[in-house]
Formats: structure tokens, sequence, C-alpha cells
């Protein structure tokens, strides 16, 4: 079982490539609670708060699949150095702007916000694409596992640090602790891609076809950016479902700690999963991912009223196992779809595909919940991981019609 692993462990700066890719986002997953508490700190409303946040993430979803286009066509680490100090740049602004502007000319900020999310680092998207370059088979799988698993790690801890940093000293210290962050890590990262020899881009056409055009062209890129768009957007619900149902309770500090037991089942999950040989299918791991979502729907109120914390927390450890392996194939996919000499724009759609599904789902699930309570919200959030099976089951249809259609066209 841990072959997989081992043979990741003897490439070449495996090692530290993976630990700075991870630790050079270490800032990402607590940029938006951050900016809420400095927002809110300055002009005293979530509402403007949610809109300036809004503006960080267009920025972000645009500047993915053209980060990594440019990643692909010149020097990625020349591109994470500069995008790191913009990045650093665009925080410290926002920073700037709260001391010195009148709240009531909140407005000013929104194009400091907007530059900010353009200069987003490309590490993830980089990050995942060198992994194909550098290993094949098992290595490989194993590698977008420990990727996919350590990130949840980062979605628990980030926020966590976030937050008391915030209470020990204040929403400005933890901005600027962010953006030092945003550009130190890109330069880190940036350093041990050098040392690891991936200065230049893949040559084109290093993949065969497919290089040139859209890669909307390629067969079944499209329906694994919508499952992305679907399953994130589900994943998203829960942890608001797990918000409001503690927030009903009088017990808020309980949706943190189901957060961490839904984290800690996804690592174990992602763990195991990636000492597995066999090539994952992708499938399979969607469906269980929506399963244990829709296991939560009959424990939540108003069907249990109020529910049991405990019941809560067992089906999300057992349900939480199948999401990291999910995503870790479903990277593996990606990489497989694209070229060679493309791979980062195609990790860069897929980052904005799931902040196009969290934009999306995010109001859905506060419409649930307050129409009918949690357990609609998470059948809201089953539904939309259904959704997401449904591109895959989809693209899995298409991609075994396709060597029978190219076997009978040479038999003619």
């Amino acid at each position: 079982m841990l072959r997989p692993y081992r043979l990741l462990a003897a490439v070449p700066h495996a090692s530290s490539l993976m630990a700075f890719s991870l630790l050079g986002r270490l800032h990402m997953p607590a940029l938006a609670m951050v900016l809420t508490f400095l927002v809110v700190d300055w002009t005293g409303s979530y509402a403007i708060g949610g809109v300036i946040g809004m503006m960080v993430t267009v920025g972000q979803a645009i500047a993915g699949p053209l980060r990594g286009r440019s990643a692909d066509r010149s020097s990625a680490p020349k591109l994470l150095v500069v995008t790191g100090l913009g990045s650093g740049l665009g925080m410290v602004a926002l920073v700037l702007v709260t001391r010195w502007a009148d709240p009531a000319q909140w407005w000013l900020i929104l194009p400091v916000a907007l530059f900010t999310g353009l200069s987003h680092p490309p590490i993830t998207q980089v990050g995942r694409a060198i992994w194909p370059r550098l290993t094949d088979g098992p290595a490989r799988e194993a590698a977008f596992a420990v990727e996919a698993t350590l990130q949840e790690l980062l979605f628990v801890v980030a926020p966590m640090l976030a937050t008391f940093v915030v209470a020990i000293w204040s929403p400005v210290v933890a901005m600027l602790a962010c953006a030092a962050w945003a550009a130190l890590g890109s330069i880190i990262f940036a350093a041990s891609l050098l040392r690891a020899g991936l200065r230049e881009a893949p040559k084109e056409g290093a993949s065969g076809a497919g290089g040139a055009g859209s890669l909307f062209r390629v067969r079944g890129f499209t329906s694994l950016l919508l499952f992305y768009a679907a399953l994130v957007g589900g994943l998203i619900s829960i942890d608001l479902v797990l918000v409001g149902w503690a927030r009903e309770r009088g017990t808020p500090e309980l949706a943190g700690l189901l957060a961490m037991v839904w984290a800690i089942g996804s690592l174990t999950g992602g763990l195991v999963s990636g000492g597995f040989a066999a090539r994952p299918r992708l499938w399979l791991r969607v469906l269980l991912s929506a399963l244990g979502m829709a296991a939560l729907v009959p424990v939540l109120p108003p069907i249990a009223d109020p529910g049991s914390p405990w019941l809560v927390g067992a089906i999300l450890l057992i349900g939480g196992t199948a999401i990291a392996p999910t995503l870790a194939a479903g990277n593996g996919r990606i990489a497989d779809l694209a070229p060679a000499e493309r791979r980062s724009e195609a990790f860069g759609w897929l980052t904005s595909a799931t902040t196009l599904g969290g934009a999306i789902a995010s109001p859905l699930a506060g419409w649930m919940l307050d129409l009918s309570g949690p357990a609609l919200a998470a059948a809201a959030a089953a539904g939309l991981a259904f959704v997401g099976f449904g591109f895959v089951a989809h693209h899995s249809a298409r991609a075994s019609r396709a060597p029978q259609a190219e076997e009978e066209s040479a038999t003619t």
C-alpha cells in the first residue's frame, strides 16, 4: 500500500516542491476571513465586507486561467515572484485605504480589491501542473492525493491562525501577515522550482495533439470543470449548514469542531487512497462524496430536532473520507486531458470553476437555511454533488465511446 508513496519520495525534489507549493498557499484560505474582519472594523457593515470580498474573488477567477497560460508560455518562477509581490502590495494597499479613507467612501477600495485578486499568484495551478512533468503512474496519483489531502489541512489551519492573530493583535496585523506571506511564499516556491530545474515552460506539442486552440475543445474538459463547480459548491454549502445549525443551537463554536472532524475524515481518506496503485475511479468517489452529504439530511433540523452533534460528527467523519480522494482523482483527470504545455492554464480554469461554484452555492445555501433550516440546505448541497456525479458519468460515457468509434472508423 505504501509503494506509491515510496515511488513519489524517490522523485528528485518531490518533497521540497510539495512542501513549498503548499506553504506558499497558506495565506489563501485565510484571506477572505481577514478581509471581512478588516472591512467590518472600518465600516461596521458585513454587507460591504461581502461586496469587497466578492471583488477580490472576481479578480482571482479572472486571473486563474490567464496566469496559468502565462506560466505555460514563460518562466513560472519569474511569474510567481512578480504576482506574489503584486498580491502582497495589493493587500498592503487594502490596509492603507481602510486607515486613510472615510468609511462613507468605502467604494474607493473596490479597484484595490480587484487588483489584489488579479495579482493572485498561480501557486496552486503551477504546483499541480508540475507533477505530470516529474513522474507518472502510481507516483503521480500519490502526488495528487497528498496535495489534495494537505490542502484540506490548510483550510483548517489557516483560518485558525488568522483568527488567533486577529484576536491577539488586530485585523490590520493579520492582513499585513497575509501580504508578507503572499510575497514570501511565492518567492520560496519559485526558488524550489529553480532548484528542481523547472525554470522553463514545457515545449509545445510535448503531449501530442490538442495543444492548439481552446481547451474547451478537448473532449471532457468542460464536463470536468462543471463537475468541480458543482462539487465544491456542495462542499461550501455544507460548511454554511454547519455554521447555521451551530448558531441555531446557541453553540457557534460547534461549527468549527465539526468542520475539523470533516477535515480529519478527508485527511484520512486522502492518505489511504494515495497508497493504492490502481487507477482511481472518479465516478465512484464522486458518488460516495454525494452520499456522504445526503446522509446529513435526516439528522438535521427540522427532520431531527435539535439533532445530535455526535451523530452529525460521525457522518461527517465517515463521509469526509471520500472528499480528498475525489479531488485528487479529479486533478489527475484534468492532468490527463490537458496538453502538457497547457496544464497550468487547465488548472487555472479549474480554479475559476471552483470559484464560480462557491459563488453560486453560498447564496443558495443561505436561502435554503432561511427557508426551511439545515436539512433542506444539506439536501441542496447533496443535490449539487449529485449534479457533479452526472457530469462525471457523462464524461466517462463519452470517453468509453471514443475508442469504440475510432475502432469502427478504422475498420470501414
